[in-house]
């Protein structure tokens, strides 16, 4: 009788390759935590006052090479007086990255992407008072240059006018001159490609001529205090993390396709065809061979801005298949009476799954997708977008919560029919008795791994939705950590997971010889539990017999596993 690896494989091997699969998870955490740098590195810039009394919206102004800018320290410099400059004549400048030691810096196309996030210094001014409801109007252009260019060849990127809240407070004994507001910080554009070597931002905050104001033009830029400076804080991903990153992509992606090349050779030379346990670990494959493809490469040869879309997307149908498949995973094993098998059966938890995912994928690209056209855009930025966009985490992470909770609940219910059907088993020979014990201790380790690469999923998932909006709020009683380790050990942890459930469910080639203690019944159905999984090749003989319904389906195989729990073993 033939079945499947994990039931028919040697004690021996069985711990061997246990053995290498954990000291591959080990290593995984192990390159994170001390190969890898920190996954991302922030870098504060305070913009410089360039001033142009001939300002014009197509001219740049930068502050460090051959003709640079004219520039003021401060709002106080006699300048200002002298030339009538107003803010319309001032443009705060921004060149990235920042010279560090009289070296020159540029990024480098391994750091993938870009953010940048605005903060203001208002001055407390009892004649010039934040209003509650203040808007910042933004006029942004983005620009950009490579290594050998002139200094003064400066491509544009993206422009826009942009509009922000300005929430901002102070507590009653600072309201005196010279104190600042606290206020909070605002996103203002995201990139999803570091395709170039350096970055110019030029933002100014215009105001109405008399002229505009007789015209019946609404003010602008009005409320806002007595605005100092501002400040962007640009937040890139590391090279280095990067690097590592890709590095166990090109490892993971040619082992899962060779894996599940093996796989799906050895299902296809059985005479029945695949159970839905075997199509959902061939999908859960083709999703985790899709996230993957080390896509990152093309990144260094061209301009990507879609690729942290297109990662969203490919994480999203992981998590869909993933969380697809333990349901399914789980509901095969329950050893009940329901004549499963089939994918209708599980329609509703399915739903509740693909419809979970398909609303995160309609909240992301409500932001990044438009992102696309116009990096500035954001969905913070107004107090309606910003409550939907917590309002969606809050849920996203209650649900991911609900779930793993839901799982849990049916793997204790296949836990607790084991043990039900365990009673059975002082009624057979030793040998049958042994047998059954063995398979059932694998499936219970296989079950609690699980549970625990889905506790590590649901925990990792809550922290990533509860970091992205903490990065615009930028809540200080929140102190989140993202550590190198943690990212490379949970992705090997699924990588490494679904090839052991691959390696261990494939049709195992090894037979039981046919005596007078190992007979069954001929003529039985594929019965449920393991579906196919642990299915297994029943022949007639003699001897010690389980007795086996007939199902309304051509012979088939069946798992030793299947027929414990199934029927009922007579001596």
């Amino acid at each position: 009788m033939a079945g499947a690896i994990i039931e028919n494989l040697s004690g021996k091997k069985l711990g061997i390759l246990i053995g290498i699969l954990m000291i591959c998870q080990f290593l995984c955490f192990l390159v994170g935590g001390l190969i890898a740098p920190a996954p991302s590195s922030s870098m504060l810039v305070l913009g410089t006052k360039c001033i142009d009394k001939n300002y014009e919206s197509d001219k740049w102004y930068w502050i460090r090479g051959k003709h640079i800018c004219r520039s003021i320290q401060n709002n106080n410099d006699p300048v200002i007086q002298e030339q009538h400059i107003t803010a319309n004549n001032i443009i705060f400048t921004f060149q990235i990255p920042n010279p560090k030691d009289g070296k020159v810096l540029d990024y480098s196309r391994w750091q993938q992407n870009l953010i940048a996030i605005l903060t203001v210094d208002v001055l407390y001014d009892e004649d010039e008072q934040v209003d509650p409801d203040a808007v910042l109007t933004l006029e942004a252009r983005l620009g950009y240059r490579n290594r050998g260019d002139p200094d003064n060849k400066w491509t544009e990127y993206a422009s826009s006018v942009e509009q922000r809240r300005l929430d901002c407070s102070i507590e009653s004994a600072n309201r005196k001159p010279g104190y600042m507001y606290s206020c909070t910080h605002v996103p203002l554009f995201e990139l999803g490609s570091l395709h170039h070597d350096f970055y110019l931002l030029n933002v100014r905050l215009p105001i109405r001529t008399e002229e505009e104001m007789e015209k019946g033009l609404a003010p602008i830029n009005y409320g806002i205090g007595h605005l100092a400076d501002l400040w962007v804080v640009f937040i890139h991903q590391n090279g280095g993390f990067t690097k590592v990153w890709v590095s166990l992509k090109t490892i993971f992606f040619p082992t899962i396709v060779a894996i599940m090349i093996w796989f799906w050779h050895r299902v296809s030379q059985l005479s029945r065809p695949p159970a839905l346990l075997e199509y959902m670990l061939m999908l859960l494959g083709v999703a985790l061979t899709v996230l993957n493809c080390p896509l990152e490469y093309f990144t260094l040869f061209f301009d990507c801005p879609w690729m942290t879309v297109l990662s969203d997307i490919r994480q999203g149908l992981f998590y869909a298949s993933l969380l697809s498949f333990w349901l399914i995973f789980a509901g095969e094993h329950l050893m009940d009476d329901i004549e499963r098998n089939k994918l209708k059966v599980y329609w509703r938890h399915l739903s509740a799954v693909l419809g979970g995912c398909m609303c995160l994928f309609i909240f992301d690209m409500c932001e990044r997708g438009v992102q696309l056209h116009n990096p500035f855009y954001s969905i913070w930025v107004t107090e309606t977008g910003t409550n939907l966009a917590l309002a969606f985490i809050i849920l996203a992470g209650i649900c991911a919560g609900l779930y793993f909770c839901f799982l849990s609940y049916m793997i204790w219910k296949v836990f607790m029919n084991i043990s039900t059907k365990r009673q059975s088993l002082p009624a057979m020979s030793s040998a049958r008795r042994l047998h059954y014990e063995g398979i059932i201790y694998r499936f219970k380790v296989l079950m609690l791994a699980t549970l625990l690469c889905a506790a590590m999923t649901v925990i990792g998932f809550i922290l990533g939705q509860v970091s992205e909006g903490g990065q615009w709020t930028v809540d200080e009683n929140i102190k989140l950590e993202y550590t190198s380790a943690f990212f490379t050990g949970v992705y090997g942890m699924w990588n490494i997971y679904t090839f052991a459930l691959i390696c261990l469910y494939a049709p195992s080639h090894k037979r039981w010889p046919k005596d007078q203690n190992w007979a069954v019944s001929d003529s039985c159905g594929l019965a449920s539990i393991h579906g196919a999984l642990l299915a297994r090749d029943t022949q007639s003989s003699t001897g010690e017999e389980i007795e086996f319904s007939r199902l309304a389906t051509e012979p088939s195989e069946m798992s030793s596993l299947t027929a414990f729990a199934k029927k009922t073993a007579t001596e």
